[in-house]
């Protein structure tokens, strides 16, 4: 190589380095040419990427307008999870005096092999609830003396099941669990009348309307049975997610639609009589704070009110949509895993984080947020101010009774507020920590806490 074609070659690449603005920075004599910026940014509008970061306001329109609230009325039957097929009870008479009436054991409590997820039900003077080992009891609800208790687990399986729940309808209770059995039983005597075995555990607890009882099993299967013999009518499957929230969400029934949540985050409307799909809505939002937060479970139970589905993901939208149609009428940023309560003019709704929020049913504009763990966080565990974990309750409700808005919680409380400007107005103690809202009937509430106990409040 002569010398020229040598120096040629030496500038070219000295000219390449020097385009690297960090190798230019370390050039000596200048030769990285100068450092000021050509050019300079502008400041423009930062925006966050992250949507989980978009916050409830409440709306300026609504700042000091009152809503309206129904009267209670009484309730004489609890035969579904969330009361009714519908899921709904807008205001109901109980626990006028906020104490607790009487406490009994029907059985296990939660453990690392078991949960108790299954809702309360009553119907005819007797309450019905599951524990945690698939033994459902029936009980006095006046009293709570135990008039019948039967397993439903099948021969030779002793454990690996859990979760499941119970309705009542027809003289029959209906019992789904996560033995992979639907069971009837008398509800008198508690005599099996059918079982029918299904291919994947159920966690979640039926809903009963008509000739038909429904439950979806954990691979998102959603299952008819009928309710004189046990055969499975039809089946309609979701999208299969594994990952799911550890709640008994139950489907909704109005006259001839069904409304199914699922753990993908899909809400799905079918025939009754057929199980044909009618419209399918999604309700999910990414988010990248977590694993956790990408769960898009439709844990608590969709409620049918006035011709509007409502619904809540675990991921973060809370949705109020025609029953007809599936259309949205609004959409709220609200990560939840409890039912939300339209009652009057209004939604009550209760967030993963302990905010309770009172939404505008025509409109979705909120009203006001209340941060239920307002004072209750603590920290716990650790030694000597290390490794210790901070501890939010986790709640369950809302039910308004007796112009008191009521939920539980896993701190083991039962409390009171006002349903009109969310005031703490009284609380009292469970006994245990309750994952699971409470039931009415006859003017008591009914609590089962996450260690057996069944808990009635007059």
């Amino acid at each position: 190589m002569n010398r020229v074609l040598k120096i040629s070659l030496a500038c070219a690449l000295l000219a390449g380095v020097s385009a690297c603005g960090t190798v230019r920075n370390a050039l000596p004599f200048g030769l990285g040419g100068s450092q000021q910026p050509t050019s300079t940014a502008t400041e423009g509008t930062r925006i966050s990427v992250l949507e989980f970061d978009q916050q409830l306001a409440p709306s300026a329109a609504l700042a000091g307008r009152d809503f309206f609230l129904p009267g209670p009325v009484a309730v004489t039957t609890w035969s579904s999870p969330g009361g009714t097929a519908e899921n709904l009870n807008e205001h109901i008479i109980a626990a006028s005096d906020f104490t607790v009436g009487w406490r009994r054991s029907v059985g296990s409590g939660s453990a690392r092999d078991r949960q108790v997820m299954s809702p309360v039900v009553a119907d005819n003077g007797r309450v019905f609830v599951m524990d945690g080992e698939s033994t459902v009891s029936a009980l006095d609800a006046r009293t709570g003396a135990v008039a019948w208790k039967v397993n439903v687990k099948p021969e030779g399986r002793e454990r690996g099941g859990f979760g499941g729940g119970v309705a009542v309808g027809g003289g029959k209770v209906f019992v789904a669990s996560g033995y992979r059995t639907m069971t009837a039983l008398d509800q008198a005597t508690g005599a099996v009348l059918w079982q029918s075995r299904v291919d994947s555990p159920l966690h979640g607890a039926p809903t009963v309307s008509g000739s038909r009882v429904y439950v979806i099993d954990v691979d998102n299967l959603l299952i008819a049975f009928n309710v004189n013999t046990g055969q499975q009518d039809w089946a309609f499957r979701g999208i299969v997610e594994p990952a799911r929230i550890l709640r008994a969400s139950s489907p909704a029934v109005t006259g001839d639609t069904v409304i199914a949540p699922f753990s993908s985050g899909e809400v799905t409307a079918v025939r009754a009589a057929t199980g044909q799909p009618v419209w399918q809505e999604v309700l999910s939002r990414t988010s990248r704070t977590s694993a956790l937060s990408e769960i898009r479970d439709i844990a608590g139970r969709p409620v049918i009110s006035r011709g509007v589905v409502y619904a809540v993901s675990h991921s973060g939208v809370l949705s109020a949509m025609d029953v007809r149609s599936g259309n949205a009428k609004w959409e709220l940023p609200i990560a939840g895993v409890n039912a939300p309560l339209p009652v009057g003019d209004v939604v009550y709704v209760v967030s993963k984080d302990g905010e309770l929020t009172v939404v505008n049913r025509e409109t979705g504009q909120v009203y006001w947020t209340r941060n239920l763990n307002e004072g209750r966080v603590r920290q716990e565990g650790g030694l000597f101010g290390l490794f210790d974990r901070t501890v939010r309750p986790e709640w369950s409700g809302p039910i308004l009774a007796s112009n008191r808005l009521i939920l539980v919680n896993s701190d083991g409380e039962a409390v009171a507020y006002n349903p009109k400007t969310g005031e703490q107005t009284a609380s009292i103690r469970l006994g245990g920590a309750a994952y699971i809202a409470p039931a009415a009937y006859d003017g008591m509430l009914y609590v089962l806490t996450d260690n057996g106990d069944l808990v009635s409040i007059r």
